[in-house]
């Protein structure tokens, strides 16, 4: 089984994206549930260096913080459809 986080926003339409591509494709995830001030995002900010969301990690491929839902999206349909 695939060991991803996700890093997301309640709300965020964005997050919705790829959170129906992970339901979708059947694949668990850790979710990581950020501030909805980007001065408080610490975490997410470690991990990929902005404060934007949804950012996903999968350690199993080398992915340490991948922003951007449609890149995550085209990610996830290449690796695990």
């Amino acid at each position: 089984m695939a060991n991803l986080e996700l890093y997301e926003l309640e709300g965020c339409p964005y997050c919705e994206k790829v959170i129906t591509k992970l339901d979708e494709l059947g694949l668990d995830y850790e979710s990581h549930m950020v501030p909805s001030s980007h001065s408080e995002r610490t975490e997410v900010e470690k991990v990929s260096g902005q404060t934007g969301v949804p950012v996903l990690v999968d350690t199993d491929n080398g992915i340490e913080g991948m922003p951007e839902s449609d890149d995550i999206v085209q990610y996830l349909e290449e690796t695990y459809a």
